[in-house]
């Protein structure tokens, strides 16, 4: 499992030219999901998302963790492209819909996050704050 988080000012995903979720100031997780995945891993991503130190403390250092903030889940199946041999990635390292999108939805819920539309076309705004981004993977 491979989780892309920014810490965004705002955030939004529009399907089909409708407004299907949007948040202030937060987390915005692109995911992706892989064969060997679990939901032990799901939760443990989970976890560390919620416990990442990436917000502003009261002396301007980022030492917060999201507490209140809002989380934004936007399922990624690309993040898992594989680009090492060519110029046209390989998506064989991500797993088929009927496991990835409980995967998803779980990790989704355990942050109590919105969420895109799992398997969409999907417009996704952000407004990167900071800029802050990091790569996740595994749990």
């Amino acid at each position: 499992m491979r989780a892309l988080v920014q810490r965004v000012t705002r955030a939004s995903v529009t399907v089909a030219g409708e407004a299907v979720a949007s948040i202030g100031p937060g987390l915005l997780v692109l995911l992706g999901v892989g064969h060997d995945d679990d939901e032990v891993v799901a939760d443990r991503l989970a976890d560390k998302v919620r416990a990442l130190r990436v917000f502003e403390d009261g002396a301007g250092r980022m030492n917060d963790a999201l507490g209140d903030r809002e989380v934004l889940v936007v399922s990624q199946f690309t993040l898992l492209g594989d680009t090492r041999r060519g110029n046209r990635p390989s998506f064989v390292a991500a797993a088929r819909p009927e496991h990835a999108e409980p995967l998803y939805e779980r990790f989704r819920a355990r942050l109590g996050a919105q969420s895109g539309v799992f398997g969409a076309h999907m417009q996704v705004e952000s407004v990167n704050d900071g800029p802050v981004t990091l790569l996740l993977e595994g749990g």
